[in-house]
């Protein structure tokens, strides 16, 4: 039998720091994934997908529809993700290891022509991704730590 220590408590939604952190992210996410659907906060032609697409976000970042959907998508899984303490670790440390596997994919496709920049990605959005990795790990991180039960606490008491 356990002690109470060794038993996490469930929490409710967003009621730590990290599930704070990712529903932040989340509801960030969505309204980039939101604005880039929006006349006058993206400008250009907003293509399906490729690099075709000359949609610009903010007159900065380049967009397409599956770009945003992707934000809206990533936006919904942080939401979610809020539920639990460590779901929202997970998305966070997960989701900045994704965006730096982008960021560095994207060191070879971003202003492309070819193929591969089918999102499409430009160096403004390249950068942003690095960004977001270090800054969506570093949350996840350091906004988990004190939550874990002590070294030894799942011992029974006698």
């Amino acid at each position: 039998m356990t002690d109470r220590l060794s038993t996490p408590a469930p929490t409710s939604f967003a009621e730590t720091p990290v599930q704070k952190g990712a529903l932040v992210v989340g509801i960030v996410f969505l309204l980039v994934g939101i604005a880039g659907f929006i006349p006058g906060l993206t400008s250009g032609d907003l293509g399906g997908a490729g690099n075709g697409s000359m949609g610009m976000l903010l007159g900065i970042f380049q967009v397409s529809v599956l770009h945003n959907i992707v934000h809206l998508l990533f936006g919904i899984v942080g939401v979610l993700a809020a539920r639990r303490a460590s779901g929202a670790r997970l998305y966070l440390v997960i989701g900045g290891v994704v965006y730096f596997v982008l960021w560095i994919y994207g060191l070879f496709t971003a202003n492309s022509d070819s193929a591969a920049n089918f999102v499409p990605l430009n160096s403004a959005d390249n950068w942003l991704h690095l960004v977001l990795a270090i800054g969506m790990v570093a949350l996840g991180v350091v906004l988990s730590r004190g939550r874990r039960a002590p070294v030894g606490a799942e011992r029974t008491s006698r």
